[in-house]
């Protein structure tokens, strides 16, 4: 069977979106849901850029595993085109991209967005990272459902 992917959006690719896909990919591992892909990609992001050094921190801290090697990507057509769910970080992004049917946002799922910790402290990394955590269980309800095997 082909596995599903559920693609996360921010701005740049290298705080918010690369930090729900690592934690998206070990939730689901936890809860041993198989045939979903994870991947992450900016709106306005310039390809082959790290993760922050504070999303890697905050992702360390919190024990959830992430690919040292993470470089950042660019939001394309085919991706969205091929992803079974994109979910976005703000309502201004899912806003951006509302011509595709399978785009939606954390304000969509769960009541909130997750704003841009781009530049800021640790605890602002922590803090955005814990929403993102906060969200997990219902991105997955709607997002994942059960695939037969």
């Amino acid at each position: 069977m082909k596995h599903r992917t559920i693609l996360f959006i921010c701005t740049g690719n290298t705080c918010r979106s690369p930090m729900a896909e690592a934690a998206m990919r070990a939730e689901l591992k936890k809860k041993k849901i198989r045939w979903y892909r994870v991947q992450s990609a900016g709106l306005k992001a310039e390809d082959g850029h790290a993760m922050s050094a504070n999303s890697m921190q905050a992702l360390s801290e919190a024990k959830i595993p992430f690919a040292p090697d993470f470089h950042s990507k660019r939001l394309t057509r085919e991706m969205i085109e091929e992803a079974y769910m994109v979910v976005c970080m703000t309502e201004s992004l899912r806003e951006a991209l509302k011509e595709y049917a399978n785009v939606t946002s954390f304000y969509a799922l769960c009541g909130k967005e997750i704003p841009d910790p781009f530049g800021q402290g640790i605890d602002v990394y922590r803090v955005t990272l814990r929403a993102i955590r906060e969200c997990l269980p219902r991105v997955i309800q709607v997002c994942c459902p059960p695939v037969e095997d």
